[in-house]
């Protein structure tokens, strides 16, 4: 039978697929991989905050077919959240959210990417974007490095010429991992997780966050005249305690990262940037069926997981 993950009052569960879990658009996709995102672990687990309503089918990401053989991705959307998501063989949804992966991608290369991958090229090309040249020169902060986004970040912004500083809870673990990665130097995460100063040493060109809080407040406060910090998640928290006095005194900016509901300009910039400048052999990738999604997303909960999961479908 074809099969589909879905969360109930009486948590996840593998069922026969119905015709509803397809949803409604205009646009038919035959779903080959999905991913196992932070969100869609937090999804598995119950988390009220990530799905509207339940039953629910997670995944945040469906890569599959269209009726004519094009390879095509739908990330964010609200599919896995507010309508079902892509751990189901078939997704209806309308033809503007989809996107086309490109021809140097395999499905499962695709799913690999995700909207980890995604998230981190609209991180990095929202920093090019608008960072100031003189603080170009400066070291790019990536905090979360050994996570999905972070991880990616780090081998896109090493192969865009920047270089690279990544903040991980285990230098010693994964240090080796993210210098090969691209990363110049490796920082432990305590250097950021109390309170500091208003104003650090201004050190970092730019900032590429991915866990928020007291971690995004400090990098803020070392951030060279005209620095930027990209902020794209908060698994340290949604708070910002932070100062003005970086914004007036040196001129950073903080640009905000949706990966969600971002037009589709900026959709097709990060995956063109992906196109450009991704080692797809740099993602640490493990693949699971739907068997495994469960316990993939426990791992990933208690932080014992470090890279990218596929799910075959």
């Amino acid at each position: 039978m074809n099969r589909t993950l879905i969360v109930t009052e009486q948590g996840p569960e593998i069922v026969e697929t119905q015709p509803e879990f397809a949803g409604e658009g205009d646009t038919l996709i035959n779903i080959s991989h999905s991913s196992l995102n932070y969100k869609d672990a937090m999804a598995l687990d119950g988390n009220r905050g990530i799905l509207r309503h339940l039953p629910t089918v997670p995944g945040i990401d469906a890569v599959g077919t269209l009726v004519d053989g094009t390879l095509v991705t739908v990330n964010g959307r609200g599919i896995g959240e507010r309508r079902h998501g892509g751990y189901t063989p078939e997704m209806r949804i309308e033809a503007a959210d989809i996107t086309r992966v490109p021809a140097r991608f395999s499905a499962h290369e695709a799913a690999a990417i995700g909207t980890a991958g995604y998230t981190a090229a609209l991180s990095v090309a929202g920093l090019e974007r608008v960072l100031y040249e003189d603080a170009a020169e400066g070291p790019v902060l990536v905090t979360g490095a050994t996570g999905g986004v972070g991880s990616i970040a780090v081998q896109l912004l090493a192969a865009r010429g920047f270089e690279v500083w990544a903040v991980t809870g285990r230098v010693d673990k994964h240090g080796p991992w993210l210098r090969e990665l691209g990363a110049s130097e490796v920082l432990d995460r305590a250097e950021f997780s109390e309170p500091g100063k208003p104003l650090q040493k201004a050190r970092l060109g730019g900032v590429v966050d991915t866990v928020g809080s007291t971690v995004l407040a400090n990098a803020l406060t070392q951030l060279r005249w005209g620095g930027v910090a990209t902020a794209c998640g908060m698994a340290a928290g949604n708070d910002l305690p932070a100062s003005v006095l970086p914004f007036i005194l040196r001129g950073v900016q903080l640009v905000g990262i949706n990966s969600v509901d971002t037009p589709n300009s900026l959709r097709d910039a990060a995956w063109q940037l992906l196109d450009e400048s991704l080692d797809i052999n740099a993602i640490r990738t493990e693949t699971v069926g739907l068997d495994g999604v469960v316990e993939m997303g426990r791992r990933v909960l208690a932080g014992e997981h470090a890279g990218r999961t596929v799910v075959e479908l």
